[in-house]
């Protein structure tokens, strides 16, 4: 099942079939203890246009997981002017890097406009799958995630990560949830493509087997210490970084991972 998220209604999608309310909160789907008793008080309804679109998230906190690829790892080894160490160490360690990424306003849907600091000269997008738990710390579907980050900040010193990452116009979600009673099968895709005026500049793929750790230890972690009465959204960390490449104002990124759709965005 795919539920989407409007300005007006929550709309979910089941066998091809649409419906939707308009008293269901998204904290309430996200929660549900029965989502198909939940869904069952939906009234059928067309597919949401793709301007009504919204992020996937009510009042869900945005974190994220990185250095879980081994690509990831070279990459900010690589990127880094002295810490490099630290991210060999972290890939190995038992406990993950995890850091807060976005609140719920500050994450932008499919379709809106991502951001590049105007303090940075290497910005890429980072494409990931993005777990969605609910309050309880139960993984209870996904989304496509964009984490956006500036490498010459983080790479200057791995203390500067906040500033790389956590800025206005960073995080994108979307275009739904799919939710899930099983995990997604290890071969499941992550594909990005960008595009320059028009004309492809950057495309790479990889696959959710290449994640070096459980995804359920991952949420453990998150929800050792700390509570999300609305739940939480988890990225997952990259397994695809563009390296001499950087984005500009324009480009056009599309981040496709199935079953849950694409995500597409502009640099703004």
């Amino acid at each position: 099942m795919k539920a989407y998220r409007t300005r007006s209604r929550v709309i979910i999608e089941n066998a091809g079939k649409f419906s939707s309310s308009q008293s269901v909160s998204w904290d309430d789907l996200v929660n549900a203890a029965d989502l198909s008793e939940l869904a069952s008080t939906f009234t059928p309804s067309a597919a949401p246009a793709a301007h009504e679109l919204l992020a996937p998230v009510g009042n869900q906190e945005v974190w994220a997981a990185g250095v879980t690829y081994f690509r990831s790892r070279d990459a900010r080894i690589e990127e880094s002017s002295g810490g490099g160490d630290f991210y060999a160490k972290v890939y190995e360690a038992e406990r993950p890097e995890l850091f807060f990424k976005a609140p719920p306003y500050r994450v932008v849907g499919p379709g809106a406009n991502v951001r590049i600091r105007r303090d940075a000269t290497w910005n890429v997008p980072e494409p990931e799958l993005t777990l969605v738990i609910n309050k309880r710390g139960e993984i209870v579907g996904y989304t496509v995630g964009n984490d956006m980050s500036s490498r010459d900040i983080e790479g200057e010193n791995p203390l500067y990560l906040p500033q790389a990452k956590v800025y206005d116009g960073s995080c994108a979600l979307g275009p739904c949830v799919y939710f899930a009673k099983t995990p997604l099968p290890p071969e499941t895709q992550i594909k990005i493509a960008i595009h320059r005026a028009g004309k492809p500049v950057f495309s790479g793929a990889t696959e959710i087997s290449k994640i070096k750790r459980p995804l359920a230890d991952l949420v453990s972690y998150l929800y050792r210490e700390t509570s999300f009465p609305f739940g939480a959204c988890l990225m997952t960390g990259t397994g695809i970084v563009p390296n001499e490449f950087t984005l500009q104002r324009g480009d056009e990124i599309e981040i496709t991972i199935d079953p849950i759709g694409m995500l597409k965005n502009a640099v703004a």
